[in-house]
């Protein structure tokens, strides 16, 4: 493969691992090719043999012509311009996340950057396992008490108008800081959360 389709598969293959929210050890690990060999291939800093093309295919879960194939100006992951969707209170589509309950709005829309959940707390113990997003996130409590729970740090004490910004994959967890029930919005890169 010439340099300059390596070059531009090398980008394609980093946009995809992104949107994935995926590190190149993820894709590593998916595809079995190294790391090191990974971050060459991305940078357009080697050659792509046709196995590690196909490899990557497989992992990313693409044809190879998505790759291959140039990008018009304006095309690629960017949602169109001028998108909007209104969520009246209390409506949005239902998430049991980690125990919790929740609405996640905007789902109406294809290939949303990020998505929002407004969460109702209610337990001061954890009941579910912990959740994980695919890459960054955004906490804030917009009623009550909640603790915020992981498994990188000691638990986090967080009022009303308290905010927190992490890495969406690092497990964490929510519970009520007292008996009174608590709301809080999460917003997590992608369109899933998973539970461990």
């Amino acid at each position: 493969m010439t340099s300059v389709l390596s070059a531009a598969a090398g980008a394609a293959i980093r946009r995809l691992r992104r949107d994935r929210g995926w590190t190149l050890a993820d894709l590593s690990a998916r595809s079995g090719v190294p790391l090191s060999s990974l971050s060459k291939v991305e940078l357009g800093q080697t050659s792509l043999g046709y196995e590690v093309l196909i490899r990557l295919c497989r992992a990313l879960d693409v044809e190879i012509d998505h790759l291959l194939r140039p990008e018009a100006p304006g095309e690629g992951n960017a949602p169109p311009a001028g998108r909007r969707a209104v969520i009246r209170a209390g409506q949005g589509e239902h998430r049991d996340l980690g125990g919790l309950r929740g609405f996640a709005g905007a789902t109406e829309l294809l290939r949303r950057s990020f998505t929002p959940v407004v969460l109702q707390v209610a337990d001061n113990q954890l009941s579910g396992g912990l959740l994980r997003a695919a890459g960054e996130a955004y906490l804030m409590v917009l009623a009550g008490r909640v603790v915020m729970h992981s498994d990188v740090y000691a638990p986090l004490s967080l009022s009303q108008g308290d905010s927190v910004y992490f890495d969406g994959q690092m497990g964490f967890g929510l519970t009520t800081q007292d008996a009174a029930p608590a709301k809080a919005l999460l917003i997590h890169q992608g369109e899933d959360i998973r539970e461990d």
